[in-house]
Formats: structure tokens, sequence, C-alpha cells
């Protein structure tokens, strides 16, 4: 059994020393893995600089170039300015000539004048007049753009207004078609008004006619039934015209026997006797 035992601890402790070796070597490939990993660090961040310095230098050189060109461009642009003052700078110097004799002009003016006595002097008047000419022409220029403006206002303004006149006078033509055809319905309507007046005046008059007959007939009748006056009201006239008919009716009916009576005497005798 020791025997066993003592190779199980040999075992054991060269298991623990080969992985002791393990965990050595373990140790040691991570920290050669982050020495790489350093190194592969500052090599990206050296190839960044390198490629930023590259860059810089790419884009200063471009920019050398750029200014180079402008420069270059400059140069031509103000070589052609100069060739333009040198050909303005000729001219003027001819002008210059050609004008000298009215600046001996304006020295011999300037002596014998008593106000101005410098040609300095001179050209300021000079200047202030045309400066105070362009003021009134321009002052003139606003005043008829003013001017033309106002025309025009006014032609709109005018044309707007003769719209509304012939419209008003349209509505006023139409008012007073309005007008004449209602005069004309008026002096219509008051005709019949006047003729319904009259008629109705003719028959309220006949209706008084009527009533004063009728109550005359009444009282006639009264007179030759020989009875009191009924008790008939005087506005009553249709009672009135039923109690004269019924008087007539009643004296047709005697009339009528009296005629019967005439026309038959021996019947009438006959019955007396009896």
């Amino acid at each position: 059994m020791s025997e066993v035992e003592q190779a199980l601890a040999a075992q054991k402790e060269e298991f623990q020393m080969k992985m002791e070796s393990l965990q050595q070597r373990r140790e040691e490939l991570e920290r050669k893995e982050e020495q790489l990993k350093e190194s592969l660090l500052k090599f990206n961040k050296f190839l960044k600089e390198n490629d930023l310095k590259r860059s810089r230098a790419v884009k200063k050189a471009c920019d050398a170039r750029e200014m180079a060109r402008q420069k270059d461009r400059d140069m031509e642009r103000l070589g052609e300015e100069i060739a333009v003052l040198e050909a303005k700078k000729e001219r003027l110097q001819r002008k210059v000539e050609k004008n000298a004799i009215f600046w001996k002009y304006l020295e011999k003016v300037s002596k014998k004048s008593e106000k101005l006595q410098e040609i300095r002097e001179m050209i300021g008047r000079f200047d202030t007049l045309i400066s105070t000419r362009e003021q009134l022409l321009r002052k003139a220029s606003d005043n008829q753009e003013k001017l033309e403006s106002q025309r025009l206002e006014l032609h709109h303004f005018t044309e707007d207004k003769s719209t509304q006149v012939l419209y008003y006078n349209n509505e006023l033509a139409v008012l007073q078609g309005c007008l004449d055809q209602a005069c004309s319905n008026a002096v219509k309507w008051e005709s019949k008004w006047n003729h319904i007046q009259n008629t109705a005046a003719k028959k309220t008059l006949l209706l008084g006619q009527i009533k004063m007959a009728s109550l005359n007939l009444l009282q006639l009748v009264n007179k030759q039934a020989g009875e009191q006056e009924a008790e008939i009201p005087i506005e009553d006239t249709d009672g009135q015209l039923d109690r004269i008919q019924m008087f007539i009716l009643d004296q047709t009916d005697i009339l009528r026997d009296l005629k019967r009576m005439d026309a038959n005497p021996t019947s009438n005798t006959q019955s007396n006797n009896q």
C-alpha cells in the first residue's frame, strides 16, 4: 500500500508541477499577448499619426500650390489693372494738356474777378452749381414721377367713378321705371278707389233711401191696419220689410176674396140667407 501511495503522491506532485508549469506558460503567453496588443496599438497610433502628417503635408502642399496660383492670378489681375491705370493716366494727361487752355482762361478770369480771386474758389463754386443743378434735376424728376403717379391715380379714379356713375345711372333708370310704374299703378288704384268710394256713397245713399222708404211704408201699414206701431227698431230694416210683406200678403188675400165674392154674388146671397 505504501508503494501505491508513494506512486500516487509522486504522480500528484508531478501533476502539480505540470499545472504550475502550464500556469506559468499561460501567464507568460498573456504577458506576450498584452505586449503584442500594446505593440499593435502603438503601431496603429504610429500609422494614424503618419497618415495625419501625410494628409497635413498633402494639404499644405495643395494650399501652397493654390496660394501660388492665386498669387499668379493676383499678379495677372494687378498687371491688367496697371495697364488700365496707365491707359487712364495717358487719357487724363492728354485731357489735361487739352484743357490747359481753360486753366489759363480761369486764371485770367480770377485775376479780373472781384469775388473769386482763386481758381479753386471758382471750381468750388462751379461744383456747387453742378451739385445744385443735379439736386434740382433729381427733385424735378421725383416731382415728375409723383405727377405721373398722381395722374395715373386720377385716371384710375376717374374710370372708377365713371363706372360708378354709369352703374348709378342704370340703377336710377331702373328706379325711375319702377317709379313711373308705381305712379301709373297709383293713378289706376286711385281711380279704382274713387270709383269704389263713389259706388259706396251711392249704395250708402240708396241704402238710406231704402231704409227711409221702408220706415215710411211701415208707418203707412200700421196706420192702414189701425194698429199701434210694432216694436221694430228703426235700424232693423229687414224686420220692417218682413212686416210690410206680411201686410201686403194679407191685403192680397183679402182682395182675392173680395174679387171672388164679386164674381159669384148668388152663391154669396144664398150663403148669407142660410
